[in-house]
């Protein structure tokens, strides 16, 4: 019934198993990989024809954890999984990102690629599982696919590259000192397709050798998927790709000029019509037949392709007229927004980001419910891109995959840089607004973001920027590589390469490539270059941070304070009944974790200082011979209780009330009276002595011998 074939090799520490044949027969590719006990089962499915009119590749690629891969039933009241997570979303775009470029080239019928996690064993994380699945089924599957790709994760420890590290050396990186690297690489046989990272500051080598590293790695993983094809590949399906060379002479014959006169124009907004209007002229002086041809957008996009790219190579000449390497004027401000903790307009041509930052308390930390258990995040960084930043129309709704990100990529360049929780007790949103693009505003979300947050008084290690370089790459090999891209050079270009980092070394690299790959001498020229203009950007963000910054008076305050692990019952009490008071006395907020860290936050400095008064004398132990106020609590024949630290009471002997004989405690005390006493020690059974005699009931200073003589 099944035509099973299932194919094993050692990597790393794990198996890797690639089978196909038994599950989702009707899928035109189906493989299920399974690395060490996490399965990812990928299913591909092609049209067999193309739309009328497409003129683009409508490739959709899903990625889901379901819950009961690791065991776990979902949260939330319809207790089933729901829209994507931002780790699926995250995941879906590493798919995607290094599979498109590999189809073949005018191939535009619709392909859709999903990827379901059927097991997780908590220790290989099921994104680089799940990466190998869906080129095994896009190999298998017959569709026009050059591949295939292979994909892998490496850590950086002690100067030595780890592939595929556990899941738990990955998690919250900024916690692990040893730990100083996240990076992701997708490449098949020959080249590198796709780059993604988290960083804490390496060089430019470094990172090169890591992504070296990580490309021979995934050799054997390219081998295996070749073996499973060899054995169970459908017939490659017989697309033919339609000539339209005819109509692309046509095309360029009409409006070369024209074109190329659109190009030299540097304002955004007027090259993009005089842009729209070449196009107008040129659809108008074309035949009927012509303009009725569903090539005739692929015939356009390619004049527009061969006058941009071939003034950059042949005359190191950009659409703006700068030089390759030259960055664009950089304006940055802080402090512009009077009520918000931080905020900073970075500006850069014509890309600018409004960046503000929020500074909150332990309540305001993301919740994430993830498959390998529920965490906590106290840094978050949302990105917003408007339609009227690029001067368009358009339907605003909740954030696209594009935002998220986005988002990630600024959020991994920052977050290396941000002091330790213990240090900084805060959490951290940082939104970027972008109120103009025309070239990465991702790298002006970092370079803001950066701003925003040391202007709010966030101890940085270091600023950040961030740059975006460009590739065009000709057919005999000639190449440029431009740093900060406009939007025209991304989209015409050959690839994105996006860099962040200090100083000292990089955060974040991203990387997405067009063509089949770039060698290592290209990626290292553009580390190179990227480096220059990153140290170029970072001066210029200088100067917008002249003096010392200061907190923000409209951010709460907050301190921290330690506590013993198993004092913690205490100062919650049952059913929280002792926190609850401690929050209602002293009007400050008061986050307990489990290890036993307080952060008490309140704008009154006073509020914050009476609930540290009130937990320590709960977690604290009474010192002998120290001076405490305290208060009476009964009243005995032999002496007084009195409470003097926090729920201790202790016993002030009759005798040890006043400097002479009383009849009865009542004498002098009554219950509720404040009064300060002496600790004189503990008796054999543990119990508190106090006295009362030696102490000045007015300033609770001690009597000195002198003065009882006296």
């Amino acid at each position: 019934m099944f035509n099973e074939v299932k194919k094993s090799m050692q990597w790393g520490e794990d198996t890797l198993t690639l089978e196909t044949g038994k599950v989702a027969r009707q899928a035109d590719g189906s493989v299920i990989a399974t690395l060490g006990e996490t399965s990812v089962m990928a299913n591909v499915t092609f049209a067999r024809a193309q739309k009328p009119g497409q003129d683009f590749f409508p490739l959709t690629v899903h990625y889901q954890e379901k819950y009961y891969a690791a065991g776990k039933v979902p949260g939330g009241f319809f207790k089933r999984e729901a829209r994507p997570t931002e780790k699926e979303t995250l995941t879906a775009r590493l798919i995607d990102r290094p599979i498109r470029p590999l189809f073949v080239p005018g191939f535009k019928n619709e392909v859709l690629v999903m990827c379901t996690v059927l097991s997780h064993d908590m220790v290989n994380d099921p994104d680089m599982v799940a990466m190998i699945a869906a080129s095994a089924a896009l190999t298998i599957s017959g569709a026009p696919f050059m591949g295939p790709i292979a994909a892998c994760r490496v850590g950086f420890v002690d100067g030595d590259y780890i592939l595929n590290p556990e899941i738990d050396d990955m998690h919250n990186l900024r916690m692990n000192p040893e730990q100083r690297l996240d990076l992701v690489v997708a490449g098949t046989k020959d080249a590198v397709m796709m780059v993604e990272s988290e960083a804490y500051e390496l060089s430019e080598d470094e990172m090169l050798g890591a992504v070296k590293f990580a490309h021979d790695s995934i050799q054997p993983v390219i081998d295996l998927i070749i073996d499973l094809a060899e054995e169970c590949a459908k017939e490659p399906f017989d697309f033919q790709l339609v000539d339209y060379s005819d109509l692309s002479a046509a095309v360029k014959a009409a409006g070369e000029e024209k074109m190329r006169a659109a190009y030299a124009i540097t304002d955004k907004q007027e090259r993009t019509s005089a842009v729209a209007a070449a196009k107008a002229e040129i659809i108008e002086s074309l035949t009927e037949e012509q303009q009725e041809d569903g090539n005739l957008g692929a015939a356009l996009k390619k004049l527009e392709s061969s006058v941009l790219r071939g003034d950059v190579v042949k005359n190191g000449k950009r659409i703006d007229g700068r030089a390759l390497d030259t960055i664009r004027p950089i304006v940055s401000e802080t402090g512009i927004l009077p009520r918000t903790h931080g905020s900073a307009l970075f500006t850069r041509g014509e890309t600018q980001g409004l960046v503000v930052t929020t500074l909150g308390t332990g309540d305001d930390e993301q919740m994430i419910d993830a498959l390998t258990g529920m965490y906590k995040s106290n840094f978050m960084l949302h990105y917003n891109f408007p339609p009227y930043s690029v001067g368009e129309v358009g339907r605003v709704s909740g954030p696209g995959r594009r935002e998220i990100g986005h988002g990630k990529l600024a959020w991994r360049a920052l977050q290396a840089v941000l002091p330790a929780a213990t240090d900084f007790p805060y959490t951290i949103r940082v939104v970027s607004e972008i109120t103009e693009s025309n070239g990465s505003s991702s790298m002006a979300s970092v370079c803001g973001g950066s701003l925003s947050m040391m202007d709010a008084g966030v101890p940085l290690k270091a600023p950040v920027a961030g740059v975006a370089m460009g590739l065009v790459m000709e057919d005999d090999g000639e190449y440029a590589i431009l740093s900060d891209i406009l939007g025209d050079e991304d989209h015409l270009g050959d690839m994105d390469f996006k860099v962040a980092g200090t100083e000292n070394g990089i955060t974040s690299l991203q990387m997405d490539i067009k063509i089949a790959g770039i060698t290592p001498e290209i990626m290292s020229k553009a580390l190179e270059q990227a480096k220059a203009g990153r140290l170029h950007i970072l001066n210029e963000m200088g100067k917008a941070l002249t003096g010392a910054q200061e907190f923000s008076v409209h951010a709460p305050k907050i301190e921290t304070m330690q506590i013993p692990t198993d004092k913690i019952r205490e100062v919650i009490g049952s059913g929280g009944k002792v926190i609850r008071e401690i929050v209602e006395t002293s009007g400050a907020k008061v986050d307990i974790n489990d290890d036993g860290v307080i952060k008490l936050a309140s704008n009154d400095a006073e509020a914050i200082k009476k609930a540290y008064d009130m937990i320590h004398s709960i977690v604290a132990e009474p010192e002998e011979g120290v001076i405490y106020k305290g208060k009476v609590v009964k009243l005995v024949d032999f002496g007084a209780f009195v409470n003097f630290f926090g729920k201790r009471d202790g016993l002030v002997h009759v005798s040890q009330i006043e400097n002479r004989r009383l009849n009865h405690p009542s004498d002098v005390l009554k219950e509720g009276q404040e009064v300060w006493v002496k600790l004189l020690g503990f008796d054999d059974r543990g119990k508190v002595r106090l006295a009362m005699k030696m102490v000045d009931q007015e300033t609770g200073k001690e009597i000195t011998k002198e003065e009882a003589a006296e």
